[in-house]
């Protein structure tokens, strides 16, 4: 076993788990300082007696809403850990997951979540809202004052490590459970993100996209500025890809070529003919 291998490792009440490893993103948090207020706020413990929050951070899909939690991680300096969740998520899945080894054996590998609990790190629950009742509640001890999971395949109770902290991403149209009302109250505060103003959402391509001709730029933020006016559920990360795959058509084209008329083709082949009617 590799020196990596054995500091991935731990021993908890006699049971050896594989940690996951944390997760590393290059986007920066650019605008919307309030709610990157917000989030710190809910993570800060004021007293010996007082528990950090586990917030929910909500809005539609593309808004930022990882971004934030993860760029709130590297401001108290944790580690991050993101666990995607999905319909098909088990109590397993997001706790203790046995797996079978080359000899045969029985080996237990602890998920992101309870990798960030015992490393005392930040765990991003990205779309929340599509799990299932029984996998939450696996997690209602963790989001309350006990602050613990209990792993029944391992047979381990696992407290979470006093730095550790956790935010839960929803998508406000893309749910497909409702989260148990037990949980809801778990999973405080709500910290809503909405869409950016106009310059904060050139300087997010600018800071994402800085290879990109300025010109694309403004174009996709007039484009995203009359969507969102009409609260159409085009975001930044639309906006992304209309200006990568603008700027590469550009780039095989002799000279600027027909650029409106390549942004105009970059929008539908991204979001489809109907997103035209917000194209100049």
């Amino acid at each position: 076993m590799s020196q990596t291998e054995q500091e991935r490792r731990i021993t908890i009440q006699g049971i050896e788990l594989a940690l996951a490893c944390p997760d590393i993103l290059t986007c920066n948090w650019v605008g919307q300082q309030d709610v990157l207020e917000q989030l710190l706020a809910a993570w800060l413990v004021i007293d010996e007696k007082d528990i950090p929050l586990s917030p929910r951070l909500i809005g539609k899909p593309g808004v930022g809403k990882t971004t934030l939690a993860y760029a709130a991680a590297k401001a108290i300096n944790r580690d991050v850990y993101i666990y995607q969740c999905t319909m098909d998520t088990r109590p397993e899945d997001l706790l203790i997951t046995p797996v079978v080894d080359k000899a045969g054996g029985i080996r237990y590998v602890a998920s992101s979540l309870v990798t960030a609990m015992i490393q005392g790190a930040v765990c991003i629950l990205d779309e929340g809202n599509r799990m299932g009742e029984k996998s939450w509640a696996s997690l209602a001890p963790l989001l309350d004052a006990r602050r613990y999971v209990e792993s029944i395949v391992a047979g381990l109770k696992i407290a979470a490590h006093p730095d550790f902290r956790i935010a839960v991403t929803t998508n406000e149209d893309a749910s497909t459970f409702e989260i148990p009302e037990y949980i809801h109250s778990r999973l405080q505060p709500q910290i809503y993100i909405d869409f950016p103003e106009p310059a904060e959402e050139k300087r997010i391509l600018e800071e994402n996209l800085p290879f990109v001709d300025e010109a694309i730029l403004d174009y996709v933020v007039a484009f995203l500025q009359r969507a969102h006016a009409n609260n159409e559920r085009y975001t930044v990360r639309d906006g992304m890809n209309i200006a990568r795959y603008a700027a590469k058509r550009l780039s095989k084209t002799t000279g600027q070529g027909d650029m409106t008329g390549l942004l105009r083709q970059a929008v539908a082949m991204t979001l489809g003919d109907e997103a035209l009617i917000y194209a100049l």
